[in-house]
């Protein structure tokens, strides 16, 4: 369901209120605004975040962290997890297919927890060396993939 497909509620939409039109209609001369004040002027009225004078709250709270904007996201996967999965090959559209990461999981990592006893052909972006040693010792192997970066 998208929200242009849903219908009208009944009483959901108003009718915009005239103002300015004289005395009669309700809404003439100060038309609304009350008497004098802030609120009552053009352009009147406070920025978000304003408290009347009181420390805001994006002021009082603390800051801290960083977020690196230059981070590589990786989807991790041990080897406990390969070895349940079937197939001699296994990559990240294998995973994503199985439902095993997610469908957007942006690169793989292969990490070393656990065991695998089978030969499986392992394509992933970075491996542990502990991954690609297990890999290698039950007869498999571990292809690392080029990861496509930003500036391609």
């Amino acid at each position: 369901m998208k929200l242009h497909s849903l219908p009208a509620i009944k009483g959901s939409t108003h009718r915009h209120k005239i103002l300015g039109r004289g005395r009669g209609t309700g809404h003439g001369k100060t038309s609304g605004r009350g008497h004098k004040g802030m609120k009552a002027r053009s352009g009147g009225g406070h920025r978000p975040g304003f408290e009347g004078g009181q420390m805001p709250l994006y002021r009082r709270l603390p800051k801290r962290g960083f977020n690196n904007v230059n981070r590589i996201e990786y989807a991790v996967i041990n080897l406990r997890d390969l070895e349940d999965l079937k197939g001699a090959a296994i990559g990240l559209a294998e995973l994503r297919a199985a439902g095993v990461l997610r469908a957007n999981a942006p690169l793989l990592k292969v990490l070393g927890t656990g065991e695998i006893t089978r030969a499986v052909t392992v394509s992933a972006h970075r491996f542990s060396d502990a991954a690609k040693a297990k890999i290698e010792k039950a007869g498999g192997k571990a292809i690392l993939l080029k990861a496509a970066t930003a500036a391609e």
